[in-house]
């Protein structure tokens, strides 16, 4: 097929941007063939672009030659059209642009489409592996381009807010030393210094506190950060964060920006009221409460501790397991009984073995007493006690697990998601919620050592120094989260600047002096100089985004993502590179035929 130039034509407006007051208007519009319909005497064309549809029409009035050129026009060519805006005989309802059509009086065009490897529709039935190696297909799709439009959206408010709140936007370095952090680095070997590499950031973190040393007080970065770590829906090898970090502020100060922005942003992107200020939990409550760091408290089924009324019952899972310093638990679904069946309640068992439990108990009530897994080793006081604790009513059922505190919570409170999903009793909109005074430690039953939970810039809390030489797990940090449905969007805390301390909480982590010197010598030594009080915090871009366009997966809102394997299916990323290359970088590859 002979393609068209434009000739000097320039297009006026966007498909779907169109209305009734445009009639009679001259227009040249571009875009892509949504589908073609050829009626005989009467040809039409969707024609597509990032803001919507427009249809095209060609009739007795249509030159010959346009309308014979319109006849042969197939799904995907690339279009430019001039015409007129005319009323439409019959309205089409579900487009914003359904009102109107375009007579075209020149066509132009401008690419020529195979037949795509899948319909580019919203509701496309291919599997994602097919889109994602036809990606820049997939992109063409309008629902996957309204989230990315989003995503823009959502970075100019951010940037907006800031500016208005007297933040400076300045890039960090791509290339850094690598320093301990929560995830393995991604390493770029040095051609230069032979046997040495630069570490691709997790996060800008030691960079952005040497800013505030340097003086520029408040400063805010949409960061590109990078972890090798194992993948899963709301978890990328490269994200975005939006990045700040604030001096001569505490932690009510940080709220208050963070604040301020998630309600300014909601606001102005979704039109959605944000009630401020949030609700905090501290660490032990939301674990307590709710078995995770991150909640979603858009519902209840709170954990219910039972440790006190079973600890000498007949039922010797139950006693031999508080006897032995650990703890029972349970949570209550509410107009459970008609769903989780026996069978389904094996289900569960069978789910909460697979995340550390050794088993699940359970009380199922649909007749007019409960019935129960136990019963016959407790005492109709110790049941009746059982009952009043969880809240049990007729037609809920009581799910306890008994095990050590950790795994007691954290199995309960996966059970509490999965449970409320399959009930269906999450109800939608945005639930923010602060996690605030995080354990400074936490211990690795691998090495036998307390590792710090964040990173060892954390400031302590001050009523908590007391025990940083003889109570490790006593010491909480000025550490928080903000979570969003669930999901942590956030992490933060206000950062240690008295280099006393700094040494100090260095050497409760076990590093010592030369150690400490050889990982953060630069941040250490710029201490010396004055530090003012500082903190921040980072917040993934990506998963609000992901949560503000009601997605599943951060591969629909990030233009060309990774799969679970981290490999890109479009590119064929990661690839080999040629010998000269590695020759040039001093690195030889070993082959592991494990």
């Amino acid at each position: 097929m002979q393609l068209d130039r434009m000739d000097g034509l320039k297009r006026t407006d966007y498909c779907g941007t169109l209305r009734k007051n445009d009639l009679d208007k001259e227009v040249v519009v571009c875009g892509w063939v949504q589908r073609q319909r050829d009626l005989g005497g009467l040809i039409f064309i969707d024609l597509r672009d990032r803001t919507g549809i427009v249809q095209l029409a060609f009739d007795d009035n249509t030159d010959r030659e346009i309308f014979e050129k319109a006849s042969a026009i197939r799904s995907e060519y690339v279009l430019m059209v001039k015409g007129k805006v005319r009323m439409r005989s019959s309205i089409n309802h579900d487009i914003p642009t359904g009102d109107i059509e375009i007579e075209v009086t020149t066509l132009k065009i401008l690419g020529a489409s195979e037949t795509t490897p899948f319909e580019i529709l919203d509701k496309c039935l291919a599997n994602e592996e097919l889109r994602l190696k036809y990606r820049y297909l997939d992109l063409r799709r309008p629902v996957i381009q309204n989230n990315i439009l989003l995503r823009h959206k959502i970075a100019k408010v951010t940037r907006d807010y800031f500016d208005e709140n007297g933040f400076i936007e300045i890039e960090t370095p791509t290339f850094i030393k690598s320093t301990p952090e929560g995830a393995r680095d991604y390493l770029v070997p040095s051609r230069v210094h032979k046997g040495s590499f630069f570490a691709l950031p997790q996060s800008p973190q030691l960079y952005k506190q040497l800013l505030m040393l340097s003086g520029f007080d408040r400063y805010m970065q949409l960061a590109r950060c990078y972890r090798d770590e194992d993948l899963r829906a709301d978890r990328q090898p490269e994200f975005t964060q939006i990045d700040l970090e604030m001096s001569f502020v505490d932690m009510e100060d940080i709220f208050t920006i963070a604040e301020g922005f998630v309600s300014r942003l909601f606001k102005d992107v979704l039109n959605v009221e944000i009630a401020t200020p949030l609700p905090r939990l501290t660490y032990t409550e939301a674990m307590n409460d709710y078995g995770s760091d991150k909640p979603d408290t858009r519902f209840e089924m709170k954990i219910k501790d039972l440790s006190d009324i079973v600890e000498n019952c007949g039922f010797g899972v139950f006693a031999d397991t508080v006897k032995n310093g650990g703890t029972v638990r349970a949570i209550t679904a509410k107009n459970a009984a008609g769903v989780y069946t026996r069978k389904e309640i094996d289900k569960l068992t069978e789910d909460a073995k697979g995340i550390g439990a050794k088993g699940l108990a359970f009380i199922r009530w649909v007749e007019d007493a409960p019935t129960c897994s136990f019963s016959k080793f407790m005492t109709d006081e110790e049941m009746a006690a059982i009952i009043e604790r969880t809240g049990a009513e007729k037609g809920d059922v009581v799910l306890i697990v008994a095990d050590k505190k950790n795994i007691c919570l954290s199995v309960l409170g996966a059970l509490r998601l999965t449970v409320a999903k399959r009930l269906d009793i999450i109800p939608e909109g945005f639930n923010f919620l602060w996690i605030t005074e995080f354990p400074f430690f936490e211990y690795n039953e691998e090495t036998g050592n307390w590792d710090a939970m964040h990173h060892p810039f954390t400031s302590p809390l001050d009523e908590c120094l007391q025990y940083l030489d003889t109570a490790p797990e006593k010491v909480f940090a000025k550490a928080y989260d903000l979570v969003l449905n669930g999901v942590e969007l956030s992490s933060g805390s206000i950062r240690i600047s008295d280099p006393t301390l700094q040494k100090k909480m260095f050497s409760a982590l076990g590093l010592s002096d030369e150690e400490a010197a050889e990982k953060f010598g630069f941040l250490v030594d710029a201490y010396r100089y004055g530090a003012p009080p500082h903190g921040g915090m980072g917040i993934g871009l990506d998963r609000l985004v992901m949560i503000m366009c009601e997605c599943d997966s951060l591969r629909d809102v990030i233009a060309f993502p990774k799969v679970s394997n981290t490999g890109e299916l479009m590119s064929g990323a990661p690839s080999k590179v040629d010998p000269q290359q590695l020759l040039d970088l001093s690195i030889g590859i070993i082959e592991n035929d494990k």
